[in-house]
This record gives structure tokens, C-alpha cells and sequence, in this order.
């Protein structure tokens, strides 16, 4: 688990400008990307923000924390987000809000079938949004008092988040093998191309994962180009590659 704010929120209402000021949203996203982006939209709303990367880790994490509202990528590397959703959901005390995120935007639908309240869909970018779609579960005493502008605002992350994401997908090349972790390799890669619209790494996933489900044929030719696809991208800014 991780903090990426570092400061609590002051002890102040929520205002127009910070609309979700005095919050501690969980973030259970394996991407160092998707949650740079999610980590800026805290910090603009006023929001203090913790990481979970895994299952195993948000679990650890909620038995120690209370988070205002949890949001879960549906693909993390020990399981379906799903599974944790359920759980949160089915819990006492039931955490306020709760946020199912996946690229696949037909996954809203599982995902309020576990108990989420709603659903984002990534890439996310959009400030407003962000805020609203928590703002609709929040109890009158929390929302922002008088009229609030909606900021037009597009998060841009840290092209350094990316080549994060790169440098976990090289070692995940050099460890993973052919078991199930290769599966999660073609999801997690499939999941930061499409965050960043890099087509050719997001084609070379989906041939890894369709290969993967085909029996394995032709697995060790799509692992080679994924592997120096992503060497590429840990020397290079991921705009190049839009």
C-alpha cells in the first residue's frame, strides 16, 4: 500500500473549488499511470489519495484504514477487482462510496452487479466528471455549498508513470513465464496502451492474449515483440508512440 498525498486535508468544509475536500480516497490500480492520472484529480478536488496495487495489499490496507470512498481496477494481478468490490460491498460498515474502473466501458455493468455505486471508465481525463460521478453519493452535508463551475479541466500524467509501467511490464517478461501470469502481462499491457493510445503495443497484447486463449500457439513469437516494443517505450516519452 501507498500514499501518494503525503498531508492530510485540513479540517475544513468542502468548497466550490475543492468539492471533495476532507475525503481519503483508496486507489487499487496496478498501473502507475491510470493512478498518477486518478492522484492529480484527488489533488485538484482536494481529496487525500492512498494506493493499493493488488488485492492482497487493499485488503492489508482496509484493515487498518477507513477510506471515505474505494475505487477498484477490475484487472489486478492477484484477481478480479470484482472480487473486492463484493466483498466491500457486503461489508459493516460499509464504506461510503464505492468505484469500479476499468477500460472496458461494457464492464460498468459487472460492475455494479458486485455493489459498486458506479462506474469510471479509462482513460479518464475529464476533471468534472471525476467529481460528479463522486458528488452523486455523497450525503447533502457533504456536498460543496452554493454554485459550483465545472472546471474543463484535462489531466495530463507524468509520461514518467508510463515508463514505470514499462519497467513492471520488463520484469514481469523476465519472471512470468507461461502460466496464468503471462495472461495478466496481455491485460496489463493491453490496459497502459490504451490509456496512452499507443497502438502498436496495444495491438501486440491483444495478439498475446488471443494467442494465450488459441492454446499458446505462437506465444514465444508475440512475447518477442512485446518485449522490445517495451524496451522501446523505457527509452522513449509515450507521446511518441500515440
Amino acid at each position: 500500500m501507498e500514499d501518494l498525498d503525503g498531508t492530510l486535508a485540513p479540517n475544513r468544509a468542502p468548497s466550490a473549488r475543492r468539492p471533495l475536500l476532507g475525503m481519503t480516497i483508496l486507489v487499487v490500480e496496478d498501473s502507475r499511470y491510470a493512478c498518477e492520472a486518478l492522484r492529480l484529480m484527488c489533488l485538484r478536488s482536494g481529496a487525500r489519495i492512498r494506493r493499493a496495487d493488488c488485492l492482497s495489499s487493499a485488503r492489508r490496507h482496509l484493515q487498518v484504514y477507513r477510506p471515505s470512498a474505494v475505487i477498484v481496477d477490475h484487472g489486478l494481478p492477484d484477481g478480479s477487482g470484482l472480487d473486492l468490490i463484493a466483498e466491500l460491498n457486503a461489508a459493516t460498515p460499509r464504506v461510503g462510496i464505492i468505484m469500479g474502473l476499468s477500460g472496458d466501458g461494457f464492464a460498468a455493468s459487472a460492475s455494479v452487479a458486485a455493489g459498486a455505486d458506479g462506474f469510471f471508465e479509462k482513460p479518464m481525463v475529464g476533471l468534472a466528471a471525476f467529481q460528479q460521478a463522486l458528488l452523486d453519493h455523497l450525503p447533502s452535508d457533504r456536498q460543496p455549498s452554493g454554485p459550483r463551475a465545472l472546471s474543463d479541466e484535462v489531466i495530463e500524467p507524468d509520461p514518467v508513470a508510463f515508463v514505470d509501467d514499462m519497467a513492471h511490464a520488463a520484469a514481469l517478461l523476465e519472471d512470468c513465464g507461461e502460466g496464468p501470469m503471462m495472461d495478466y502481462l496481455a491485460q496489463f499491457l493491453g490496459g497502459v496502451a490504451h490509456l496512452v493510445e499507443d497502438g502498436p503495443l496495444a495491438q501486440a497484447a491483444s495478439d498475446l492474449a488471443r494467442r494465450r486463449e488459441a492454446g499458446g500457439g505462437g506465444t514465444r513469437e508475440a512475447v518477442a515483440r512485446i518485449a522490445g516494443l517495451v524496451q522501446a517505450r523505457l527509452h522513449q516519452p509515450a507521446a511518441q508512440f500515440s
